[in-house]
């Protein structure tokens, strides 16, 4: 009996866009939402987007309704961090220049049905982005995370680093999601360096919020790998997205404000 050759599976495509200069605090979230919503007349293509955002902390919904936001907010600023309210849900979460923001947008005609394995899925996939980049990173919350999750990413200390033990685990990557009736945005920060400045601001929000939490529980890639950086990161990034999609660069990859 003659076997019949299975055709192999189309590789799907992302178009690639390495943003080189933010566009502002507020106006680098507005992006991606305007990306996302792009979707809805058929005109945006599946899209991996990546930049470095500007000093920001990002509030959920729920905080701006405390008591001590006021105060949180005026923290930020004092520390060089502006303050803003994203739409989507969480806790404060911090970051600047030394973390890369990860947008991947697809349209979708259901994007609903897949929506909690989505998170499940990238997380796993961005497990092993730092895992290629020599950490033991590991999938799932640790106990007194900032803007905790079941998929953030955290990675556990190496042997004795200054004032890391060898068991201490810290949250490198924040996942959020949004969905709409015509496509999804999976979006993630990771944290590369500058973990002593996100671990100072965060700790001011969250006394003025009066939110308990384990400031220990955040820090920096470098932290944990000496010597690691955002273009490191950046390329094991396009590196492991290269093993489940074909990437093809868009004709003006950088973004700027001017």
């Amino acid at each position: 009996m003659k076997r019949t050759r299975r055709r192999p599976r189309p590789v799907p495509e992302l178009s690639l866009c390495r943003q080189t200069e933010s566009l502002g605090v507020s106006a680098d979230l507005e992006e991606a939402i305007s990306l996302l919503q792009g979707t809805r007349d058929g005109s945006a293509v599946p899209l991996l987007r990546l930049y470095r955002p500007l000093p920001t902390v990002a509030f959920g919904q729920r905080d701006r309704r405390l008591p001590g936001f006021e105060a949180a907010a005026q923290a930020c600023r004092r520390l060089g961090y502006e303050p803003l309210v994203r739409r989507a849900g969480g806790r404060a979460a911090a970051y600047h220049p030394g973390c890369l923001v990860v947008d991947h947008i697809e349209p979708d005609p259901d994007p609903i049905v897949e929506s909690r394995d989505r998170f499940a899925a990238f997380g796993e996939l961005l497990t092993d982005v730092l895992v290629s980049c020599g950490l033991d990173a590991r999938l799932g919350e640790i106990p007194g995370e900032y803007c905790a999750g079941r998929e953030s990413v955290h990675a556990v200390g190496a042997g004795e680093i200054g004032a890391w033990s060898s068991d201490r685990r810290v949250k490198i990557i924040g996942t959020a999601q949004r969905v709409i009736a015509t496509g999804w945005l999976f979006s993630s920060v990771i944290v590369v360096q500058g973990g002593p400045s996100v671990r100072r601001v965060l700790s001011e929000v969250y006394g003025h919020l009066n939110i308990p939490w384990d400031p220990l529980t955040a820090g920096a890639a470098d932290e944990l790998r000496p010597g690691l950086d955002v273009d490191a990161v950046e390329q094991a990034v396009l590196e492991t997205y290269s093993r489940h999609w074909r990437l093809v660069p868009e004709r003006h990859e950088a973004v700027t404000s001017g």
